[in-house]
C-alpha cells in the first residue's frame, strides 16, 4: 500500500520510489494519471487499473497474481490508499488468503490539514466525503452535531459553500478551517467561525480538493445549536439590543457568547 504525493512531487518518499521500481505490478486508481507519476520518477513497471467500479473483478485478478508469488503495489490518484479511496476489500481478502500487506506511509490530505489547522489534534474523527445529495448530507451532519472531537471532511469545490452552510445550521458558528490546494503553489488555509469562513469564500471560484476541519462541540448537553438563530430572531423581534439578545441566548443555550455574537451578526447582515 504505497502513498503518493497529493500535489507536490517532492513529497514522494525514497522508499515509495524504490518499492514501485521493484514490484511486479502496480495497481492504480487511474492508470493515465499514475503513468505520469511513474514516468517522472523513472519507474517502468506494468500498470493495471483498480478503482471503485472494477475492484471486485480486478481484486480477484490481483489476488491470483499475489498467490502466484508476485508482488503488487496499490496506489491511489493521490495520498494514502484506502483513505476515502478503494482498497480495503483487497487488503481484507489478501490478509484472509495469508498474504502479507505492507504499508508504505506518506502523504495524506487529512493529516496534512490537521497538522497546520491550529485545532486540537489529540483526538479527531475522519468523516471522509459527505453524501452528494443535500438531504443525505444534512442527515449525516446532524448525526455528528454532538461530536466531541475535531471533525475532518473531504469535499469537492463545487459543493463547498452548500456544505458549509449546512454545517452552520446544524453545528452553529463553530471554529472551522478550510484547507485547499494542499502542498501546491496556491495552498491556502481559511480559518475562523463558520460564518466568517463562508463570508470569505462567498463569490470566490474555488479549485482543487478541499479539506474541512470543524472544532468539537464545546457545550455538551446544551440545547441544539440549530435553536440559536431562531432564539436570536425572537429576542431581536422583542426589541432587545444586539448585546442583550446575545447575552440571553448564550445563557439559554449554553453556547459561547462569542459564537452567538457571530451568529447574530450573520442574521443582521441577512436582514
Amino acid at each position: 500500500m504505497v502513498a503518493t504525493p497529493i500535489g507536490n512531487l517532492e513529497d514522494m518518499t525514497f522508499r515509495a520510489v524504490r518499492i514501485l521500481k521493484e514490484v511486479d505490478l502496480v495497481a492504480a486508481e487511474d492508470t493515465r494519471h499514475s503513468r505520469k507519476l511513474l514516468t517522472h520518477f523513472g519507474i517502468s513497471r506494468p500498470l493495471t487499473s483498480y478503482y471503485d467500479h472494477n475492484q471486485n473483478l480486478k481484486g480477484n485478478y490481483l489476488l491470483e497474481r499475489l498467490q502466484g508469488g508476485e508482488s503488487v503495489a496499490l496506489i491511489s490518484d493521490a495520498g494514502t490508499p484506502c483513505i476515502s479511496d478503494p482498497g480495503y476489500q483487497l487488503v481484507r481478502d489478501a490478509v484472509a488468503a495469508g498474504i502479507t500487506v505492507v504499508p508504505v506511509p506518506g502523504p495524506s490530505a487529512a493529516i496534512c490539514a490537521l497538522s497546520a489547522a491550529g485545532l486540537p489534534t489529540d483526538s479527531f474523527v475522519f468523516a471522509g466525503f459527505l453524501p452528494n445529495r443535500s438531504g443525505k448530507r444534512r442527515e449525516k451532519l446532524a448525526s455528528l452535531a454532538g461530536e466531541q472531537r475535531v471533525m475532518v471532511f473531504y469535499e469537492s469545490p463545487n459543493r463547498l459553500l452548500a456544505t458549509l452552510t449546512d454545517m452552520l445550521e446544524l453545528f452553529g458558528p463553530r471554529e472551522t478551517v478550510v484547507a485547499r490546494e494542499l502542498t501546491k503553489i496556491y495552498e491556502e488555509f481559511i480559518r475562523g467561525s463558520l460564518p466568517s469562513v463562508i463570508s470569505n469564500l462567498d463569490g470566490r471560484q474555488i479549485k482543487g480538493e478541499v479539506v474541512i476541519l470543524v472544532a468539537p462541540d464545546d457545550a455538551p448537553g446544551a440545547p441544539p445549536v440549530t435553536a440559536v438563530p431562531e432564539l436570536l430572531r425572537r429576542c431581536l423581534e422583542e426589541g432587545l439590543s444586539l448585546k442583550d439578545a446575545v447575552k440571553r441566548v448564550a445563557l439559554e443555550t449554553g453556547q459561547q457568547r462569542s459564537a452567538v455574537y457571530d451568529e447574530a451578526l450573520r442574521l443582521k447582515g441577512v436582514e
